[in-house]
């Protein structure tokens, strides 16, 4: 799997045959994630999110996505301290749900449970939790993720919904948020969307009256508010400032929520690697 499927290196569909002596040990290390500035978000998400992070828009013509900013430079997450802790209260589900992930079947009417087996947790010696038991069977923890990816699957699905509702309802727009540091070097983070508020107070009475009850209005509002918590990201720069090199000019970062869609690019992985889906 390429990097831009954010921290996945390996990801393998997940088979008793490869994986019948495989346990996986998680803990509170995201040392995996400390190089992504930005991670998917799903909109059941955002009453939690928007507390604590700025909630943007990222994507391309056809498709956008929200996504949290972890940090406005590149290949850096403020969130992750150098001892690997999250620190923040709230831990994105795309971060939690690692090391396993969906990859579709090429017609996409399918999805095979995968495993990132660079993970640093995955082993064959007993530490932490079977996939499979003595009989080949799936252990409940098994059971377990493949639950909260089919959970997170289906918020994946109405988050995209939503976004589709903005795109054609034109209320998106490019924005930017351009950082100094105390030493003068520029910082600009770009590549994102977020919602016109002149253009949701405008829509007319029956499309207006279509987000109250489906409750988009409000994740609408949960995002334009989280914008502020963009000031926090400005901290992390003037503390990560000695890690800048002397003298550099503006940097760019562009949040990039492409791990999102994930189940279309870990297939080409999946397919490559030939291995059953998970019985």
């Amino acid at each position: 799997m390429t990097k831009q499927v954010m921290f996945y290196e390996e990801a393998t569909p997940i088979s008793k045959e490869r994986h019948a002596d495989m346990s996986v040990r998680t803990g509170t290390d995201f040392s995996f994630a400390k190089n992504v500035n930005s991670v998917p978000v799903t909109a059941v998400e955002f009453p939690l999110a928007a507390a604590e992070y700025a909630i943007v828009f990222a994507g391309t013509e056809e498709a956008v996505m929200p996504a949290v900013v972890l940090g406005a430079m590149q290949d850096r997450n403020s969130f992750v301290d150098e001892s690997g802790h999250w620190k923040a209260k709230f831990v994105p589900a795309f971060v939690r749900r690692y090391p396993f992930v969906f990859a579709g079947s090429d017609n996409g009417d399918r999805l095979t449970l995968c495993i990132d087996e660079a993970f640093a947790g995955c082993n064959r010696e007993g530490r932490g939790e079977r996939l499979f038991d003595a009989d080949g069977e799936r252990t409940q923890y098994l059971n377990g993720v493949l639950r909260f990816q089919q959970e997170f699957q289906a918020h994946f699905n109405a988050t995209r919904a939503f976004c589709r509702k903005l795109k054609d309802l034109d209320l998106l727009e490019p924005v930017q948020a351009r950082f100094t540091t105390p030493g003068g070097n520029g910082h600009a983070l770009g590549g994102i969307q977020a919602i016109n508020r002149q253009k949701l107070k405008a829509l007319a009475d029956d499309q207006l009256a279509a987000f109250v009850r489906s409750d988009e209005l409000e994740l609408a509002y949960l995002h334009l508010h989280s914008l502020r918590n963009l000031e926090s990201v400005a901290g992390s720069i003037r503390e990560q400032t000695e890690t800048v090199a002397a003298g550099s000019d503006e940097k760019t970062a562009d949040p990039d929520p492409a791990g999102a869609a994930d189940t279309k690019k870990a297939k080409a992985d999946a397919k490559q690697k030939k291995a059953s889906k998970t019985k």
